[in-house]
């Protein structure tokens, strides 16, 4: 078999969203990767989700993705991370067993129709005219090539990937894996920029080395709450669960790294790639932060049947013995015995402002790229992007619209317009901060942003499609029933209200009033009196947060129409920008250089004035007016 309709370059978190979408949507799909056992692999951290990092989840699943689901069936332990603060930034977390994710995602994906898994390095691209029509697999006599009308590159770390500590380098983008030497080459011929980038991995500890008595328990939510708002059963049957571990660094610890800075491999001028500064090495640790005096570290178990410990937050490219010298001196993990030495990994990532905000490539029709390859960090980015390209590169081949998230309708959005407009001078993570409308943005109500859309996608079946309309009536209704339920200032219902520490009330109020208040909750509500046939807790979540955040939602509503407008305004890929008057050729340059495809982008460039984006609205409307002119 050597003809597809969409052939998806890897087998990570970004290309398993990818090769799902664009199979289960209709295309004859195909995934190549090294090796089909790593599929779905958690090569870094074993865990989903986090800050921001939750919501990038939910919107996956709201869409039809898979994350979600096989995060449910592999969870360990479970976090609602600041679930004491406001809706807007809370963010789900889950430790997962890493070897069951991946076997439970290969398991899923060798069921969808239309998804076809092949092993082989993919060599380069094969290109007709200015379009990408396939690929090629290995070199030399065992060469072949495999056709597609769309391609998507889901490379992750590998292109041209090198793995260093200290002095030491080997080629691999992941140990145990070679990187992909020649597909840089056929992408930097196409036109399309690279940049050097560079991520880390921190050691793995034995857990039967650690003196776990020097250490202190995190344990999970006793609340679990499932990131797959349609997998059945749910809430689902989680895993066992366990705990994670705290300690710390100490000056000892750091007294070792700063004498050794010069045989990091970051330091020394080995690798010349930035890496994350939102996820920085330990030695960037110790460098950056001389006032502190200690680091905090996370002892997290792998898997339920897994000896592998994973030290969060001492990711390194020092030197195996420094390693052991430094590590040794950490409360509890004296005797620590290494299973796996850190690693630092230095590869290739196209710049992502050559890529239209549905990740196709500018400038190469029918090629796309998703995940890492894009410069961004993280599985939950990889499979955020994953999808979309998913989604369009299907669409491309069927004749179907393109989709795109903005940073108007989801997290997705916001990392895409991110990426495609600024692009990435170093691995992008996600952060609350950076969604303008977070508190509309939340987590909890991703199903009632994006599913709609998954189902007309076609990634959502019947199941998902009844159980979202039904919540849909549910929050209607009892958004009625709260409105139209009125407590009355009788001497009994005070009572009441002093009994559960309220003050009384004089007039009638209703109980959708009432929830306004800070300390009232749906169970207090109850205990009031009031009483609804809906008891869908998430239900109760959606409306206790629309009413006590009321205010603060209709006015984030009421901005985004005028920056809806400015979304709207297209803006053609070969505009000419010498023909708009007020430009500076500082800005004219920018917009150049980047192509942004609306308004709103290029209002959101660096140095581009609000004079300059009035220049570009008003031509463009004249040239609009003169069009519909000329063929009247």
């Amino acid at each position: 078999m050597n003809s597809f309709d969409v052939i998806v370059i890897g087998g990570g978190h970004a290309g398993c969203e990818a090769a799902h979408a664009a199979a289960k949507i209709g295309a004859k799909t195909s995934m190549i990767t090294l090796d089909r056992m790593k599929i779905g692999a958690m090569s870094c951290n074993p865990a989903i989700g986090g800050l921001a990092k939750g919501q990038l989840v939910k919107e996956v699943d709201a869409l039809g993705g898979v994350m979600g689901r096989i995060t449910d069936l592999a969870t360990i332990q479970f976090r609602r991370l600041n679930s004491s603060k406001g809706p807007a930034v809370r963010s789900s977390r889950a430790q997962c067993d890493k070897n069951l994710y991946a076997k439970f995602m290969q398991d899923y994906l060798a069921t969808v129709p239309n998804l076809t898994i092949l092993e082989g390095e993919v060599s380069g691209l094969i290109i007709e005219g200015n379009s990408v029509v396939g690929v090629r697999l290995g070199v030399g006599a065992d060469a072949r090539e495999i056709f597609a009308k769309s391609v998507v590159i889901t490379s992750g770390t590998f292109l041209r990937a090198i793995m260093h500590r200290g002095k030491d380098q080997e080629e691999g983008g992941r140990l145990g894996d070679k990187s992909s030497k020649t597909l840089s080459e056929d992408l930097k011929k196409l036109g399309i920029r690279l940049r050097r980038l560079k991520t880390g991995t921190p050691p793995r500890l034995h857990k039967d080395s650690i003196d776990w008595s020097k250490t202190v328990p995190q344990p999970g939510d006793d609340l679990k709450i499932p990131f797959s708002f349609y997998q059945k059963p749910n809430p689902y049957p989680f895993l066992p669960q366990i705990n994670c571990f705290l300690t710390y660094t100490n000056q000892a610890t750091h007294d070792i790294i700063e004498k050794n800075l010069g045989l990091s491999a970051m330091y020394s001028g080995a690798i010349t790639g930035i890496g994350p500064r939102y996820c920085p090495s330990i030695e960037d640790k110790i460098s950056r932060f001389k006032d502190k005096d200690r680091h905090q570290l996370f002892l997290e178990p792998e898997g339920l049947d897994v000896d592998e410990i994973y030290v969060n937050g001492i990711s390194t490219s020092l030197p195996k013995e420094v390693q052991e010298e430094f590590v040794h001196t950490i409360s509890g993990l004296e005797k620590a015995v290494f299973i796996r030495y850190a690693y630092a990994v230095e590869y290739d990532a196209v710049d992502a402002r050559d890529l239209k905000v549905t990740l196709e490539c500018k400038d190469v029709p029918g090629l796309f790229f998703a995940g890492q390859v894009n410069g961004t960090s993280g599985y939950e980015e990889a499979a955020g992007q994953g999808i979309i390209a998913g989604i369009n590169a299907a669409h491309k081949v069927l004749a179907k619209d393109a989709f795109s998230l903005s940073r108007l309708d989801g997290y997705i959005g916001v990392m895409i317009d991110d990426l495609v407009t600024k692009g990435s001078d170093e691995p992008y993570r996600m952060f609350t901060s950076r969604a303008e409308y977070r508190l509309l943005l939340r987590e909890d109500n991703a199903d009632l942003r994006l599913s709609e859309h998954g189902i007309k996608l076609g990634l959502l079946d019947q199941a998902a499609a009844t159980k979202f309309e039904k919540k849909k009536i549910e929050i209607q209704k009892l958004f009625v029933d709260t409105d139209t339920f009125y407590f009355y200032p009788t001497v009994e219902t005070n009572l009441r209200f002093t009994e559960l520490g309220l003050a009384e009330i004089k007039d009638r109020v209703s109980a959708q009033v009432l929830l306004r208040r800070p300390e009232v909750t749906f169970a207090v509500l109850e205990r009031l009196g009031f009483n609804s046939e809906v008891k869908d807790p998430e239900v109760l979540e959606q409306i206790e947060i629309q009413v006590k955040y009321g205010g603060y939602i209709q006015k984030d509503l009421q901005l985004l129409e005028g920056v809806r407008s400015a979304e709207a305004m297209k803006i053609p890929l070969d505009f000419k920008y010498d023909q708009v008057m007020g430009l500076s050729n500082e800005i004219r340059g920018k917009l150049k250089e980047v192509r942004p495809e609306s308004i709103g982008q290029a209002a959101r460039l660096q140095g581009v004035t609000p004079a300059a984006v009035a220049s570009l609205m008003i031509f463009i409307k004249n040239q609009k007016a003169q069009a519909k002119h000329l063929h009247e």
